[in-house]
């Protein structure tokens, strides 16, 4: 027999509603400890994915991707060539320096660089490569630029100081820049090394095949325990029948 409290819905009436409710809510619930000791049964797989992805993670960086070098310059910008220097000439100083980072915006800039260089590379290739920041509260301008080769990165980097310099003096009628620091040939990489892609293909195979063991588990709704049985039916487990493992009959 049952109960009909709105039109289409069914409740059986020896359950209260907030106890029916309960039951359906711990139903759902997710056993943390069988989820645990269930990665640990497939720690082996875990791990045989893990490695497999890292080592065509390490091989494929090591094929396809060149190793990237970055060189970097720094200007210092000055509004006054008098030793006295007041706090009109900081402020000033420190607004030319955001103005010279427009300048390298010029196509002419890319373009005295190239002549004076004789290289064949175009304005937009240039321009991509090339970084130019203000450090903040700062002064300071830094001319990086990035190659495959370390050389050619550190000769292009001093160039664009050099030509930014006379540029800047020329067109903006003021001080010409001072220049703070060459750059030095770089001798580390700044893209993925093969190392670096191994570990990170180690930590994606172990978080993916993890993942689908822990969606499996979420998933999976069959009944393995009188506790199931008990939790989802409302009812209590009288009696528990043992497989025989000797036994053709299941």
């Amino acid at each position: 027999m049952t109960v009909t409290n709105q039109p289409g819905q069914l409740q059986n009436p020896s359950v209260p509603e907030k106890e029916w409710e309960t039951t359906a809510e711990t139903s759902m619930e997710i056993d943390l400890m069988a989820l645990i000791y269930r990665l640990f049964e497939k720690i082996h797989v875990i791990l045989a994915s893990a490695l497999i992805l890292a080592v065509l993670a390490g091989i494929g960086a090591h094929l396809y991707i060149k190793p990237v070098y970055k060189a970097t310059s720094y200007l210092y910008v000055v509004n006054s060539k008098d030793s006295a220097v007041n706090l009109s000439d900081l402020q000033l100083g420190s607004y030319l320096a955001k103005d010279y980072e427009q300048i390298f915006d010029a196509w002419e800039v890319h373009e005295m660089v190239l002549t004076n260089l004789k290289l064949d590379y175009s304005y937009t290739n240039m321009k991509s490569r090339l970084s130019v920041t203000n450090l903040q509260d700062t002064r300071i301008l830094t001319i990086s630029f990035t190659s495959t080769d370390p050389q050619e990165a550190q000769l292009i980097a001093n160039e664009y100081a050099a030509v930014s310099m006379e540029y800047m003096s020329d067109i903006m009628q003021i001080d010409r820049p001072t220049l703070l620091s060459s750059a030095l040939l770089p001798t580390s990489s700044i893209s993925t090394s093969p190392a670096k892609a191994a570990v990170l293909g180690f930590l994606l195979g172990a978080i993916l095949a993890a993942g689908w063991y822990i969606v499996a588990f979420v998933m999976d709704d069959k009944l393995k325990s009188a506790e199931d049985i008990q939790r989802c039916a409302d009812m209590p487990v009288l009696a528990i029948v043992p497989k025989n493992p000797g036994s053709s009959h299941q």
